[in-house]
């Protein structure tokens, strides 16, 4: 199990206590991110059971767990966000499903609101998917729509992708596929990786039965312009990756008019720093365009990865706010 840090130090007092009491049959390692402030010796000095492994530089979530988890042997790999706080009993229901399904390459827990327990939270929620365009949603969760937990999802089904706020994941299917991509430095990196590894043979799961809190935006809020920039920029290189053939360009351009009206929304609703970072995100989709083409040519896949055509017109235009429903 591998927590990534930077700057945390407040994040691994509050979070770390129920990691430790919680995960007996695991390896606990700390990888840091170059942090400046005390954390690293904060943890040192308080569980020394956890070791630590010190990256040169803060790389972002993708290279900072290829350089943590190079040299690492365990089979199976837990990557951890530092604002996760964990339940007895959560790794023993996602381990036994991979000790049963040797095809299994990740899979996630059912993520819980840290700040309100009785709901789904953001990132992952009760499992990922996409829809033709790209766009990301779970059960529990469309857009900032949140779900109550009422045990709708207290199963174990094959999602898309699985989170990467607690996403376990096979070593072996990790470097099959070259680990996370470092070009999307963070957020969906994990649903690119997913998509290699499906492309590849295997199978992503949720784990319902397994129940973890995520507090989400403790190291880049939400509603922060740089999240939006990356959310939009890394959508539309996963796009043009995985998707073979002329359908990739095409949703890609139907996605890039969709991306305009949100950012139009963006600026009907006050937010003129969202507005630019989806124009930024747009221009330096750009610039990366040459390199991906190089990635497709690896990676783009039939892979069927959408039940839906559209969540934007599900969810804005007909008005279904809830996983079920769609």
């Amino acid at each position: 199990m591998v927590i990534l840090n930077w700057n945390g130090k407040s994040l691994l007092e509050q979070f770390l206590p129920s990691v430790v009491q919680h995960s007996d049959d695991a390896h606990i390692y700390m990888a840091d991110n170059a942090s400046t402030d005390d954390s690293v010796a904060f943890v040192t000095e308080t569980y020394p059971q956890v070791r630590i492994l010190q990256n040169k530089e803060n790389g972002g979530y993708a290279k900072g767990y290829n350089d943590a988890l190079k040299d690492l042997t365990e089979d199976l790999f837990v990557l951890l966000n530092s604002d996760v706080e964990v339940t007895q009993g959560w790794l023993s229901p996602i381990v036994s499903e991979f000790e049963k399904d040797p095809s299994l390459a990740a899979a996630q827990p059912k993520i819980l609101d840290y700040k309100n327990k009785s709901y789904f939270e953001y990132a992952g929620a009760g499992g990922g998917f996409i829809d033709r365009l790209g766009y990301p949603y779970c059960r529990g969760r469309i857009f900032d729509t949140l779900e109550q937990d009422e045990g709708q999802y207290d199963d174990v089904i094959p999602i898309f992708w699985a989170t990467g706020a607690c996403l376990f994941v096979s070593r072996e299917a990790f470097w099959n596929v070259g680990g996370l991509d470092e070009d999307l430095f963070a957020h969906q990196e994990e649903i690119d990786l997913c998509w290699r590894m499906q492309s590849r043979g295997g199978i992503v799961k949720y784990v319902g039965t397994s129940t973890v809190y995520h507090v989400g935006g403790a190291t880049l809020a939400a509603a922060h312009p740089k999240k939006t920039f990356y959310n939009f920029r890394n959508s539309l290189l996963i796009l043009l990756k995985n998707v073979k053939g002329f359908a990739a360009w095409r949703r890609i351009f139907i996605r890039m008019l969709w991306d305009g009206l949100a950012g139009m929304m963006f600026l009907l609703q006050g937010k003129p720093k969202h507005f630019i970072a989806v124009i930024k995100a747009h221009f330096s989709f750009y610039a990366l365009i040459p390199k991906f083409v190089g990635k497709r040519k690896k990676w783009a896949s039939g892979l069927s990865y959408a039940t839906i055509k559209s969540i934007v017109w599900k969810y804005f235009i007909a008005k279904k706010r809830n996983f079920n429903n769609l």
